[in-house]
């Protein structure tokens, strides 16, 4: 290897083969030889891309299926059945848009619309205050937190007609916990879910049993609020309340704002305790509209009717989760770049 005189580091030697073989360095080689490689390596990242899309596609077709016949299927069927006058085992005749307007002189319908409306007025803020409320206790560090945790969480397990069973009992005018508890403390006692006037209440009182899983999201969401905001409000003077009211609160406004919308969508289809405890009474005050659904289907055989009240429902919920979100950007706050 010869050097050229006066021209240090630089050496002469083989040049360079730029044949088909060759493979391109990292420093460029000619703009149609290195789009060449780029293009080449595209088309192997595209073969592996497209391999995985089809493996993809393979593996969600037996959800999509599944989503199709049993969801998708059933619910253009309940659209028909709807405009249709048929009780079971006989055919069904079109009867147009009757079962919809039968329902504004229904006075049945009216007071399960208005049942659930109550229930869900009640249920909702005082589950997602509770479960708040505790969550934030559970955040603490205290001593046994995991044991706590587990104690609060464990009424969710239980199976919704066992918790049912457990609650009549608990209700029970004559010797029921509640009201031997309201004897021990000289006060009068109720009669819960036997009287008009106090089921529907005793049922929200019933609905905070089990706020596990609004709980368990709640402390989620405080536990990934910034613990620097917490500290920044402290150098300012700040005390508990403000940090609360500053911090806690507007961060866990999508957690609270995400557990209002699987609430109000949960109580409206509330059923267990109307068909377990109540049979919709007494005096239909806690018939809901689930249970006013399952009773036209089943009992009376109106299955056109039936699905019409389906539909009716899938609308109420579908609008006022529409409101819920159309209000939500004047009070959700995202920590994203000003995004509300």
């Amino acid at each position: 290897m010869a050097r050229l005189p006066g021209r240090r580091g630089l050496r002469l030697g083989r040049p360079r083969p730029s044949g088909r073989g060759s493979r391109p360095s990292g420093r460029r080689t000619g703009l149609f030889g290195r789009e060449s490689w780029l293009f080449g390596r595209r088309s192997r990242l595209s073969g592996q891309r497209g391999l995985e899309r089809r493996w993809g596609l393979l593996m969600a077709i037996p959800a999509v299926l599944g989503f199709a016949v049993f969801t998708v299927g059933p619910m253009i069927a309940s659209l028909f059945l709807s405009l249709t006058d048929w009780r079971i085992g006989g055919t069904p005749s079109f009867v147009g848009a009757d079962n919809y307007t039968s329902m504004l002189d229904d006075e049945l319908f009216w007071k399960s619309l208005s049942a659930t409306t109550y229930y869900t007025l009640g249920a909702v803020p005082l589950v997602l205050i509770v479960s708040f409320a505790v969550a934030m206790l559970l955040n603490q560090r205290v001593r046994g937190l995991s044991l706590w945790r587990t104690i609060f969480y464990l009424p969710t397990l239980v199976p919704a007609i066992a918790n049912v069973v457990l609650w009549i009992w608990i209700f029970n005018p004559d010797f029921g916990l509640l009201n031997s508890l309201l004897r021990q403390a000289g006060l009068p006692g109720s009669q819960w879910i036997y009287d008009e006037a106090t089921a529907i209440p005793s049922l929200i009182i019933m609905s905070t049993w089990g706020f596990g899983n609004t709980m368990v999201i709640f402390l989620a969401g405080l536990q990934g609020v910034p613990r620097h905001l917490y500290e920044a409000v402290s150098i300012d003077g700040g005390g508990p309340l403000r940090r609360f009211w500053h911090v806690t609160l507007p961060m866990m406004t999508p957690t609270i704002f995400y557990n209002l919308v699987v609430g109000v969508v949960g109580t409206f289809q509330v059923f267990n305790q109307a068909y377990v405890m109540t049979e919709g009474g007494p005096n239909h005050s806690t018939l809901f509209f689930v249970y006013y659904l399952f009773r036209k289907a089943f009992t009376e055989s109106e299955m056109g009717y039936a699905s019409a009240l389906a539909w009716v429902l899938f609308m109420i919920i579908m609008v006022v989760t529409f409101l819920l979100f159309r209000n939500a950007r004047r009070w959700v706050y995202y920590e994203m770049a000003g995004a509300r």
